[in-house]
Order: C-alpha cells, then structure tokens, then sequence
C-alpha cells in the first residue's frame, strides 16, 4: 500500500480508529487494539477511544503475533474474544453486536461471520479455545484453524458478500472511497 493503511481516512476517521469506534458502539469491553507497525501514530488515531492499545512487537511475524498479543493481555475472567481487522470497513457495529447476541444466546463455543460460504472475521471464539487458538504457530490461516476444527459446534451468521471487502491494495481503498 504504500503507507500505513491503518492511518487512511474513512467517513471522517482513519480506518483504525472506525474499526475500534464501532467494536466500542457493539458493546465490547474491554475493547483491545493490537498494534504493531508505526505504533505511536496509530496510538494517536485511538485518543478518546475506551479501548485498551496491545503493543505486539512480533508484528513482522503477520497475523498468527497479533491474535497470541492480543490474547495474552486479556484478563482471566473474559469468556470470549471477537476478532475483527480494522482493514475490513464494512463490519459494522450491528454486525459485531449479533455475534454477541447469538453468542449469549447459546452454548456454541464459536460464532462465525460467513459472507457466501466464506468464513472471516468478525469471529467470536469462546474462552474453551483460546489455548487452541494460543498454539497456533506461522501464518497460516490463523483462526481459521480453530474454525475447520470447531465447525460443527459453531453458529454461524450470514453477512452479504459485499461486507467482506477488506483494504489490501490501492484499488481497495479508491473503492471504499468511493462509498465513502
């Protein structure tokens, strides 16, 4: 991308800070942010924000040093973690809301996002998997892991495609700008 796609304006925002805003607005808490590359500027984009900055200085490592950071900082008594990338602006707070809902609502141990039978975040993995979820090495696939294991204890809730558009090249952003 060029530079920190994190620190890019959206609606007004940089995308990191509408990521946490709406994680705040869902009703998570605590709300934990895993920082890794140009952290302090990052850090600035969440003054105001109720949320908790994770600092993972394994950021280089990808995806897999994130979620094990972010982990790592949750207090003993959370019964569940939603994970959600800030680079996914289509999430909303409604949709983060349903995944606890639906969480509260049964035994599942899991509640997945699913846009047209593809599974990704914003998932919510009960407390029983975070050792699961802890032992993950590499980047490769994350808690995707967890999900193909889990898939038939999970819930799953349907989201329309077009809410799985993530940021991952400049064409993304020119798109999500134009919605904007």
């Amino acid at each position: 991308m060029g530079s920190n796609k994190l620190l890019f304006e959206l609606g007004g925002q940089s995308v990191l800070r509408g990521a946490a805003q709406r994680a705040v607005v869902a009703g998570l808490a605590p709300v934990h942010v895993v920082l890794g590359h140009q952290a302090e500027p990052a850090r600035q984009e969440l003054d105001g924000l109720d949320c908790r900055v994770v600092l993972n200085r394994d950021y280089e490592l990808g995806i897999t040093a994130s979620l094990t950071a972010g982990l790592a900082a949750l207090a003993p008594e959370v019964s569940a973690v939603v994970v959600m990338l800030a680079d996914m602006p289509l999430v909303t707070a409604s949709m983060i809301s349903e995944l606890i809902a639906r969480y509260r609502a049964t035994t599942a141990p899991l509640v997945v996002s699913s846009y047209d039978g593809v599974h990704a975040p914003p998932i919510l993995y009960d407390r029983g998997l975070f050792a699961e979820l802890r032992s993950m090495t590499g980047d490769s696939g994350c808690g995707r892991q967890v999900v193909k294991r889990h898939r038939s204890e999970a819930e799953e809730l349907r989201w329309p495609s077009a809410a799985l558009a993530d940021i991952d090249v400049p064409a993304d952003y020119a798109r999500m700008r134009l919605q904007d």
